[in-house]
């Protein structure tokens, strides 16, 4: 039977109510501290109406819960109960330790973003632009718009989301004594 371990101000879901009880156990600091499997349980436990608040705002435009907003307070604890638990209907179980060699063990390969030296493929945008970012001048956002034929404000966004983000390069923007902006590749 699936069980829901609250801990402070989040919530996890477990496959048993062992594993949820064992997640408990392990935060003994942590209060509230409680194992729920139904919205009966959740209505019937001792948090207050204002720990329901802070439980629906933890969970608010999370992923799965990104549809959610944070509210200030509940009209009453049946609201809030109802909602909290159609809510968390949608969390995933847990991770579990994983024996090694199983998928998730220590022996298993994990997924890491990319890095600064893997960059781009020879002759593309995200080629040139990188080449352009790492001269000592380095570049301003006319020449980028030129070398990209995009948009300025599609440059700034491949900026910060490709490069900086899913690649992991630090980008640096200062003002040239003539006042222009000019982008840097920062190691």
């Amino acid at each position: 039977m699936k069980a829901y371990a609250i801990l402070g101000d989040t919530i996890t879901l477990h496959e048993t109510v062992a594993a949820a009880r064992e997640a408990v156990a392990a935060a003994p600091d942590v209060l509230p501290a409680l194992v729920i499997t139904s919205e009966v349980e959740l209505d019937k436990s001792p948090l207050t109406l204002g720990q329901l608040v802070e439980l629906w705002n933890n969970l608010a435009g999370v992923v799965p819960f990104d549809d959610l907003k944070p509210v200030k307070k509940f009209t009453d604890r049946k609201t809030a109960v109802a909602r909290i638990w159609r809510a968390i209907q949608r969390l995933a179980p847990a991770p579990t330790m994983a024996a090694v060699g199983e998928p998730g063990g220590e022996g298993a390969p994990k997924r890491t973003r990319s890095t600064p030296q893997a960059t781009a493929r020879p002759g593309s945008k995200t080629a040139r632009v990188l080449e352009l970012l790492r001269r000592p001048e380095g570049a301003t956002l006319q020449e980028l718009v030129a070398a990209t034929g995009w948009q300025a404000h599609s440059v700034r966004g491949f900026l910060s989301g490709t490069l900086a983000k899913k690649m992991g390069h630090k980008i640096t923007r200062a003002k040239r004594d003539d006042g222009a902006g000019v982008y840097f590749l920062t190691e």
